[in-house]
């Protein structure tokens, strides 16, 4: 099994270069995602009680509450009258998170795909794992969420609340790492897309700050993931058009032939000529 998956990247290493199909599928994911990203914003609720300002928004502090003082100061005590709507807010907010997460993994595992198919580069497929492991953390957490709020509801404590952490840190990390995978592939193809990987990995630098003190800096984990998903959805539209209308990939990836032993091809190995030293990594004293 490991054998022939090993054969089949070889493989699709060596191929002549041609421009991927998965530019569009990456394009289409991403549009759907941001489109839907943007109408799920508006049924979370838009304030909270009294949440830290650094949270931003009210589901941010929510996923980062510890105690049943962080859920007042998200819903609410039951004296406030805005208390329900923000409850029947953030439970319909999560509810329909679920098709959320299924469109960002599906979308950020297309485009690295995608970008493995131009730069042929093994960690980036392994990479495309970490937006479906963000979406399964993503998932969890949700659960517990849904605990928590039914008891704050009745007015008991939840011990999923003491869970709660892991899946949260664990979804923003393998989204953050996503990210660096797409930076870090984007500085790799030309010079000119340089600037484009640097910008998606420089906001990077403000998740474990976020994750360390989210009541200051909660608010930058969206802005970070989000530059990335931004920067993937552009390099998705031109890799379209470069498709479409130039025939072509985005990078011009030249294959080398494979180097094969004299005994792959069935021939006897030669001995080295008389007095040649067997060649070494590095420099020879000789060579100084």
């Amino acid at each position: 099994m490991s054998g022939g998956l090993q054969r089949w990247v070889e493989a699709q290493r060596m191929r002549a270069p041609a421009p991927t199909g998965w530019w569009y599928a990456t394009l289409a994911l991403g549009i759907c995602t941001l489109l839907f990203g943007l109408s799920l914003a508006q049924v979370f609720p838009q304030s909270g009680y009294a949440h830290a300002p650094g949270y931003g928004a009210p589901v941010i502090a929510f996923e980062f509450a510890r105690s049943q003082a962080d859920l007042l100061a998200v819903f609410g005590p039951e004296s406030d009258p805005g208390q329900v709507a923000r409850l029947a807010a953030m439970r319909a907010g999560n509810e329909q998170d679920y098709l959320f997460m299924l469109l960002y993994a599906a979308f950020v595992t297309s485009g690295l795909v995608a970008l493995w198919r131009e730069l042929r580069l093994r960690w980036l497929l392994a990479a495309a794992l970490l937006p479906v492991a963000a979406a399964l953390c993503d998932a969890y957490e949700n659960w517990l969420l849904f605990d928590i709020q039914a008891a704050f509801t009745v007015g008991e404590y939840s011990p999923a609340m003491a869970s709660l952490p892991w899946p949260v840190a664990a979804k923003f990390l393998a989204l953050a790492l996503a990210n660096v995978a797409i930076g870090a592939a984007l500085t790799q193809m030309s010079r000119r897309w340089q600037l484009a990987g640097t910008l998606i990995l420089v906001p990077l630098l403000t998740v474990p700050m976020a994750l360390i003190s989210p009541p200051a800096f909660g608010w930058t984990l969206t802005a970070a993931v989000g530059a990335g998903w931004i920067g993937l959805l552009g390099t998705a539209l031109i890799g379209c058009i470069n498709a479409l209308f130039k025939k072509a990939p985005l990078v011009d990836f030249e294959p080398e032939a494979p180097q094969r032993r004299a005994t792959d091809r069935g021939e006897p190995e030669q001995p080295p000529p008389p007095g040649t030293a067997p060649r070494s990594f590095g420099r020879r004293k000789s060579d100084i």
